[in-house]
């Protein structure tokens, strides 16, 4: 639910902001999650914890990402910033969590710059463009 209400698909600043708090707040409460089927064979307690935690984790990841994108671009459609930023955002976002347990972690984002040119001769070069419907 929280992802529906903070990160939809026509996302706002301010809603990025508050739900990037809820999350890291939902991220804390996870050490509190336990399991009572201690078995090994059918434990779907076990698959449902972990699972639960992959959620969690790229719930917290794609809040954070899309909080500090400040463009819209593709299917990341920002009221706040409507217009595409090829300046600034023609980057990949790379997020991942520092620390091994999402409980203890913080969602830590970097930057790798996209290829714009074909890696052989096959292929003729692309220029990026906005997207019209």
């Amino acid at each position: 639910v929280n992802m529906q209400k903070y990160a939809p698909v026509y996302r706002n600043a301010d809603d990025l902001a508050t739900g990037k708090g809820v999350i890291d707040g939902i991220m804390k409460k996870y050490k509190d999650v336990g399991i009572s089927d201690r078995s090994m064979v059918w434990n779907t307690d076990l698959i449902e914890t972990l699972e639960l935690e992959n959620l969690i984790n790229q719930a917290a990841q794609e809040m954070h990402s899309a909080e500090a994108r400040q463009e819209s671009r593709g299917a990341h459609a920002h009221e706040t910033y409507p217009d595409r930023d090829d300046v600034n955002w023609m980057k990949h976002t790379l997020s991942f969590l520092d620390k091994p347990y999402v409980e203890d972690a913080k969602v830590q984002l970097r930057y790798r710059a996209v290829i714009d040119q074909p890696l052989d001769k096959e292929m003729h070069h692309v220029p990026p463009a906005k997207r019209v419907y």
